[in-house]
């Protein structure tokens, strides 16, 4: 198992920013390792929405399929799984005057053979969430606006 956790504050309002990121095929503006994310089940997302993910990690792609297994106004929480690893990615979110506090966790669960390598690509994963950390921020200012902090 491998667990990555980044704090980050966001200059947009959190309803705005929970309605942007529960849906999963945005991961394609922020998430590094995302190659594609399409929905593969009809409607608004919603609990049991599901996608099919296509990410690229150590120059290997691999495909998971999400279901949002939590939606609150200031929760969301996707599950991804294939045959070698589950990914659970967790995000929280706390109001602050006009902006938002977002607390990111991604953890990935390998099943069989692929458990012994997990200690051996913190270090990535470690680096998938700085590119998370950097990213987030602007693919919301660019789907969302300007932050009302500079209109």
């Amino acid at each position: 198992m491998v667990e990555v956790e980044r704090v980050l504050t966001l200059d947009h309002p959190l309803a705005e920013v929970v309605r942007h990121l529960a849906d999963f095929s945005h991961t394609e503006e922020w998430d590094p390792g995302t190659v594609t994310c399409d929905q593969i089940s009809g409607g608004a997302p919603s609990v049991g929405t599901e996608w099919r993910n296509v990410s690229e990690f150590r120059g290997r792609r691999t495909e998971l399929r999400y279901r949002l297994v939590r939606f609150e106004a200031d929760r969301l929480t996707f599950v991804g799984r294939n045959r070698t690893a589950t990914s659970t990615d967790d995000l929280s979110f706390e109001e602050h005057g006009g902006r938002t506090r977002l607390t990111y966790r991604a953890r990935i669960d390998f099943h069989g053979l692929a458990r012994l390598a997990g200690p051996f690509l913190r270090r990535e994963f470690e680096r998938l969430g700085d590119g998370v950390a950097e990213r987030l921020p602007r693919a919301l200012d660019l789907a969302l606006g300007a932050p009302p902090s500079r209109r």
